[in-house]
């Protein structure tokens, strides 16, 4: 169950240090080769228990803490694994196209005709899912479920039979990710939201599609996310990007 966190820490370079760690009300954030992001934890008491002492460690063992049972410590944790993966130039290079010429519209958006008579399920209550209802037969599962939503735990009967799975990359951190990948394999499989590592890594673990963040402006974004900004993050110098896996 491991082995995509281990993947994933491993690739992070040795030798770098984490120059900035900041612990906002909706996001964590860590910058270093480039800044990355995660989304701060709903659940579980607030705890980081190394506070005052994050900034100036090793990239490589603060990544290592998104194994970490503490969700605080594992969003942190994955913040810096973003930090390595999520930099303007660094997911050019990865991805071998300049960052410009990437797919920037929300993913449910650019989709739509992908979902089109398809079973589809969302894992995260996302914004503005009411219209996809219209075009697929959609089912959204949350572990804070809203009206209509099916609480996380049905995961085990719906997802072996659906078309597409849309899942938030929040379940990095709660480690359900590697059941939700084993269960929803025969599926047409997208790992999207700000908390989502822009690696090809992920590819070899069955996801097909990647949807997250590249922060380009370091400093106002940080700011934001000191100042307990939510949204406005994707108005201050941060854009999402949509990356496909390539056939063969």
């Amino acid at each position: 169950m491991w082995d995509l966190y281990d993947a994933l820490i491993e690739a992070v370079p040795a030798k770098v240090q984490a120059a900035d760690c900041v612990c906002g009300l909706n996001w964590f954030a860590v910058r270093s080769l480039g800044v990355g992001l995660s989304m701060a934890p709903g659940d579980g008491a607030p705890s980081l228990p190394l506070a005052g002492h994050y900034a100036g460690m090793a990239l490589k063992d603060l990544a290592a803490l998104s194994k970490s049972w503490n969700f605080h410590e594992a969003a942190l944790g994955l913040a810096a694994i973003n930090a390595a993966f999520n930099g303007p130039a660094t997911v050019a290079a990865a991805f071998g196209q300049p960052l410009d010429g990437m797919e920037t519209a929300n993913c449910f958006h650019y989709l739509r005709d992908d979902f089109r008579g398809k079973k589809v399920t969302v894992v995260g209550h996302f914004r503005d899912l009411e219209p996809l209802k219209e075009l697929c037969e959609l089912t959204i599962l949350e572990r804070k479920p809203q009206q209509g939503d099916l609480p996380d735990p049905a995961c085990e009967f719906v997802l072996p039979g659906q078309d597409i799975v849309v899942i938030t990359a929040v379940t990095l951190i709660n480690k359900t990710l590697p059941r939700l990948l084993q269960l929803a394999q025969s599926a047409r499989i997208v790992l999207t939201g700000p908390t989502t590592p822009l690696t090809p890594i992920l590819f070899d673990f069955g996801i097909e599609m990647l949807a997250g963040l590249v922060v380009e402006n370091d400093a106002h974004v940080l700011r934001t996310v000191q100042e307990g900004g939510q949204h406005q993050l994707f108005d201050c110098g941060a854009r999402m990007v949509t990356l496909q896996r390539r056939a063969g």
